[in-house]
């Protein structure tokens, strides 16, 4: 992978991010020459009910520093409560085949966001499953083929969403937080999806934090494999220009810039090579909440 690798992972939440957002950044990389993994909500944007967390304080603190009626807009913010509730992915066929047919992958981001990250964990396993087929139905729909990826909404998974997800095929997963690929294990058993975390900072957890977002995400970069997680709703929204930026100086520096499904299938062909490790919760400075996080010494 060369001495230093970015594998590019964009998050698409909302159907804005997706409408508006998504269209950006496909330009951006087109004049860049580079490749993306495109991680896409399939079910109803219902972002409104996002609201329900305004009880957490490290919530409101998020929400004062990135300013959601900026990355968002009001019809987003209203989205499943004043507002219908409009499909994401499944509202869109053309522009996801347009994104494959540029060159870039698409995966799974679950079917109802906020559902999945404010509930997962309290989720039954039929509930769970559900979850996921619905999201595998409807990008079976749209490509005519079952997805080989999946990033879990807001770095949130359990147990039983990686059983579940193990069965329906998936050859990797960007679930959690971390430093390396790895296997993730629960007690005795080993799970057959290989985890590639995000190993950087995001923008949302950089933004009103530091002063320089650029040199804060090239600061963070470390050799071999490093993937950074965007989100069309803010890098393809008021942070294009930030984000820009970063891109183009790794290119100038010559990082290698890759899709995650790339780089999946060059670690796929040595399994033997990664370890294995449990998922626990953990926090993430700038994020509200815990997220999934690599344990162990992997």
């Amino acid at each position: 992978m060369g001495s230093l690798t970015l594998a590019l992972r964009v998050d698409v939440d909302t159907r804005r991010g997706l409408r508006e957002g998504v269209p950006r950044l496909l330009e951006l990389f087109r004049q860049g020459e580079v490749r993306a993994s495109f991680f896409v909500t399939f079910g109803p944007d219902r972002s409104g009910l996002a609201i329900r967390r305004a009880w957490r304080p490290s919530f409101l603190i998020k929400m004062a520093r990135t300013n959601p009626l900026r990355l968002y807009g009001l019809r987003t913010l209203l989205s499943g409560t004043l507002l219908p509730a409009e499909p994401v992915g499944a509202g869109a066929p053309d522009l996801l085949r347009q994104i494959v047919a540029l060159g870039h992958e698409v995966g799974l981001h679950g079917y109802d966001h906020v559902d999945w990250q404010d509930r997962v964990h309290r989720m039954s396993r039929p509930e769970v499953e559900a979850e996921l087929v619905s999201a595998v139905t409807a990008y079976r729909q749209i490509f005519g083929h079952t997805p080989v990826a999946s990033a879990a909404p807001g770095w949130r998974t359990t147990a039983a969403a990686l059983e579940v997800q193990e069965g329906v095929g998936l050859r990797y997963a960007s679930d959690v937080r971390g430093r390396r690929p790895f296997w993730a294990i629960e007690g005795d058993r080993r799970f057959r999806t290989l985890q590639i975390p995000t190993t950087l900072p995001t923008a949302d957890e950089l933004v009103g934090r530091v002063r320089d977002l650029p040199a804060a995400l090239e600061a963070a970069l470390v050799p071999g494999l490093n993937v950074f997680t965007l989100h069309a709703e803010v890098e393809g929204g008021p942070h294009l220009r930030l984000f820009r930026q970063f891109l183009q100086r790794q290119l100038r520096r010559g990082v290698e810039v890759l899709p995650v499904g790339e780089i999946a299938a060059r670690l796929l062909d040595t399994p033997a090579e990664h370890p294995v490790a449990p998922v626990v919760r953990g926090r993430v400075p700038g994020r509200s909440g815990w997220v999934a996080v690599q344990g162990g010494q992997g």
